[in-house]
């Protein structure tokens, strides 16, 4: 091979390596919740959104967790997470449990209403949160928002897990499997309505849920304004043959402050251009409006998500 012909062959390839470099897909980590809850279907199925818009993006989804997530996104573990928003808010100021205030999480969206739901076998006579003493009890691992709201519970109502008989932080999953075998008579879960675990359980026990006490709320609502009260209609579950109040509050896509503009754009456009889709995996999506998933929530907005607002003409 002549000089020439290995300098022609040199820059092909130089230039085929430079087109496979710049095809190459750009990967976002998006961080969800605990496998069997609302979060992780929800984000494989923004995953497959975005990437069909998109085909230079790939979305790898993880499980976590509302406390962990937040945490996660100020750490650069992870750019993009769903979180809770009375975590979030807690974490602008560094409220428990977290240790200092956040300063590079921003809000995304807002996309539906989470519940804190209080479920017990129906067999244990469960009434109030005063009978949970001496109970034994299975709630979220730590880090689960869910298990942070079980330990502000029994606090608010002068009992800590030292008063119960046996405290599992266990997954959905083992969850179930604990009150279906009678080794817990209360299951407390942060997530959207109805829930799967629960809908499992129900399929196998009778359940009854444990209503929040106006008392118990107000003491929630004036440590933390993003909480509200909602109803578990009847029917949510089998056996459920009336209104439960539940304590509530949003899920909603948290991101790096300096992450990606761009990318913020690319995932707000998949997700407000297949809601249709998107509800088949979270019937609550199927309602939402731009309006909603911009709305303040007390946390700083992306600057990716002001440009996406604006340009759709919601803010």
């Amino acid at each position: 091979m002549t000089i020439k012909s290995k300098l022609t062959a040199g820059l092909f390839a130089a230039a085929f390596a430079l087109g496979a470099v710049g095809a190459q897909a750009e990967t976002v980590k998006l961080s969800t919740g605990s496998q069997g809850g609302s979060w992780y279907p929800l984000g494989g199925a923004i995953k497959a959104a975005m990437e069909e818009a998109d085909s230079s993006l790939e979305v790898a989804v993880t499980p976590g967790g509302g406390i962990a997530n937040v945490v996660g996104v100020e750490a650069g573990k992870f750019p993009v997470a769903f979180a809770n928003s009375p975590s979030t808010v807690d974490a602008m100021s560094g409220k428990a449990p977290f240790k200092k205030a956040v300063k590079n999480v921003c809000n995304v969206a807002t996309l539906y209403p989470q519940y804190f739901q209080i479920i017990s076998l129906k067999s244990a006579e469960v009434k109030s949160f005063a009978d949970f003493k001496g109970r034994a009890i299975t709630t979220q691992p730590k880090g689960n928002t869910g298990e942070q709201l079980t330990r502000e519970l029994l606090g608010l109502n002068g009992l800590s897990y030292d008063e119960l008989d046996k405290v599992h932080f266990a997954s959905y999953k083992d969850s179930v499997s604990l009150m279906k075998d009678g080794h817990a008579d209360v299951f407390l879960l942060g997530t959207a309505l109805p829930a799967g675990a629960v809908m499992d359980l129900a399929s196998a026990r009778d359940i009854a849920i444990v209503p929040m006490d106006d008392e118990t709320l107000s003491s929630f609502q004036s440590k933390n304004g993003a909480f509200q009260k909602r109803m578990i209609t009847a029917g949510s579950y089998p056996g459920i043959d009336s209104d439960v109040p539940a304590l509530a509050y949003a899920t909603h896509i948290i991101a790096a402050c300096d992450y990606s503009e761009e990318v913020i754009g690319k995932m707000l456009t998949a997700i407000a251009d297949n809601l249709d889709s998107l509800s088949a995996v979270n019937k609550n999506l199927k309602t939402l409006s731009l309006a909603e998933m911009g709305a303040d929530i007390g946390v700083p907005m992306h600057p990716g998500a002001v440009k996406f607002y604006e340009s759709r003409g919601s803010n």
